[in-house]
């Protein structure tokens, strides 16, 4: 009997309420990382404090050419790269439009890994 692993029913539902911080396809790799985690790992994973992906996608429609939506996902040096530049004179802004839900997820994803290693 494996001791000190999350129940499946823990694992279901951390899934259920942090599914939309990750891209899909990741969701398996997910499920299989918290399964194999003790309870101290599991409560490090639970405890993280991820993005909603969506908020982020209105915060860089309202102030993105201010690198504030790069700033919120913690990629400080393109936060401010985008900001003395003007969200790249609105192209960089505009290209953001599309991107920054997925950078949001990999940044989450980072979150994930980072604390189910322990650092």
């Amino acid at each position: 009997m494996e001791e000190n692993k999350p129940d499946m029913q823990k694992v279901d539902m951390f899934l259920m309420t942090n599914g939309k911080y990750f891209e899909s396809y990741r969701l398996n790799h997910i499920r299989g990382r918290l399964q194999e985690m003790d309870e101290n790992q599991f409560f490090r994973v639970q405890s993280q404090s991820y993005k909603d992906p969506m908020m982020i996608l209105v915060v860089s429609l309202l102030v993105g050419s201010l690198g504030i939506d790069r700033f919120l996902i913690g990629e400080v040096g393109l936060g401010i790269a985008k900001l003395l530049t003007c969200g790249g004179f609105g192209i960089w802004y505009i290209v953001d439009w599309f991107l920054i839900m997925g950078a949001t997820r990999d940044k989450n994803l980072e979150r994930f890994e980072i604390a189910s290693a322990g650092y």
